[in-house]
């Protein structure tokens, strides 16, 4: 029996929105559902990460998108989501598709307990033959447990489930080398380091929290893992199948050809930014042997952690250097690296080898990947 191919899709809020009348667009939902039938089909299990709901819901609480705050967001998200999974429905069921929906927040991902049951549920969806609907729980997350995009978030769920195609739907044809307004403006058809492209990202549409930088973001993430990514625009009559079978214009980001494990990809592909260490640059070029991270090696620190958060590590001239999970929290961090001579069990109350983040514990930032900058506080 021949292995079905996964293939995530993300699909913008213009794409499913009417940017003035804030409704459903029916017509490009039965376009999309239509397709995604088609390609099961041709033996693909499909997952969309969808946005919509907050747009779909402003209209209910007599907002905009220009005058909605916080709680206006999270309120019309709460009135968008059935409208939007209603829509979905009645679409789908045309198609004969059977559709399920996850809502997620930070946590999901970066917790690995939960990253795996969420995992869990996905596979046990497709193996159902369901359409699972992916989006951020927008009606209980704050700034400061929010992902904030669906394109990282669907490049989350690639990973996840070790897709093998993740298609970006969005309002143009791709990525440009330049901002596609301006004259002269090329489409680049296929990219391998999305590094360079990086200050030709600049903007996002009305509706949406993401511009090109986010969907380059994502692409990096899902190429870590060897995902191919496509971003393409919506507006065809088969949105994917034309995308997969290379029969119209978009951008491809191709897969690198070694990709990461599933471990060194979680550990790697952050969505926040949870605490960053900076080291002496004698540890930070020790990285990547078998020496952990011990206290002596910090320099400074940065942010509010818990044991089992990653931290982001950085040499003293704000290069990052890998990134690891912490074996303590910001607290113990701290009266570690402050105290260096005193014993660790005196100060923890435990025992404790004081070791920040152990070797295996740890992966290497290397030109894969896109770098964060350093916090200004932790730098210095």
């Amino acid at each position: 029996m021949t292995e079905r191919k996964k293939l995530v899709v993300k699909i913008g809020s213009s794409l499913l929105a009417n940017t003035d009348l804030l409704t459903p667009r029916f017509g490009f939902m039965q376009r999309l559902l239509e397709d995604i039938a088609r390609l099961k089909g041709d033996g693909y299990d499909v997952i969309l990460c969808s946005s919509g709901a907050v747009a779909l819901g402003l209209r209910t609480v007599g907002e905009t998108p220009e005058s909605a705050g916080l709680s206006d967001k999270q309120a019309a998200a709460a009135c968008g989501m059935p409208l939007l999974l209603n829509a979905y429905k009645q679409v789908g069921h045309e198609y004969g598709l059977e559709i399920a929906q996850i809502l997620l927040t930070l946590g999901d991902f970066e917790d690995h307990r939960r990253f795996l049951n969420t995992k869990n549920t996905m596979h046990r969806l497709l193996e159902s033959a369901v359409v699972p609907i992916v989006n951020e729980n927008d009606t209980i997350t704050t700034e400061e447990i929010r992902v904030g995009d669906n394109d990282r978030l669907a490049a989350k769920i690639a990973q996840m489930v070790e897709a093998e195609e993740f298609i970006i739907l969005t309002g143009v044809d791709g990525l440009y080398d330049r901002d596609p307004s301006e004259d002269g403006a090329q489409l680049v058809e296929e990219v391998a380091d999305v590094t360079g492209y990086l200050d030709a990202t600049r903007g996002k549409s009305t509706l949406g929290t993401g511009g090109m930088l986010t969907k380059l973001q994502a692409a990096n993430m899902a190429q870590n893992s060897g995902c191919t990514t496509y971003i393409a625009n919506g507006e065809a009559d088969r949105p994917l199948s034309s995308v997969v079978r290379g029969e119209r214009r978009c951008t491809k980001c191709l897969a690198h050809e070694t990709p990461a494990s599933g471990w060194r990809t979680w550990l790697a592909d952050r969505l926040q930014m949870a605490g960053a260490l900076v080291l002496s640059d004698e540890a930070a070029d020790r990285l990547g042997t078998d020496e952990p991270i011990r206290r002596s090696d910090v320099i400074s620190l940065d942010g509010d952690f818990t044991r089992g958060d990653v931290l982001h590590i950085y040499d003293t001239g704000g290069t990052e250097r890998a990134r690891g999970l912490s074996d303590f929290s910001s607290e113990e961090t701290r009266i570690l690296v402050n105290n260096p001579d005193l014993p660790a069990d005196q100060l923890l109350g435990y025992h404790s080898k004081a070791e920040l983040i152990r070797p295996n514990n740890l992966v290497l930032v290397e030109e894969r990947h896109i770098p964060w900058d350093a916090p200004e506080s932790a730098v210095g």
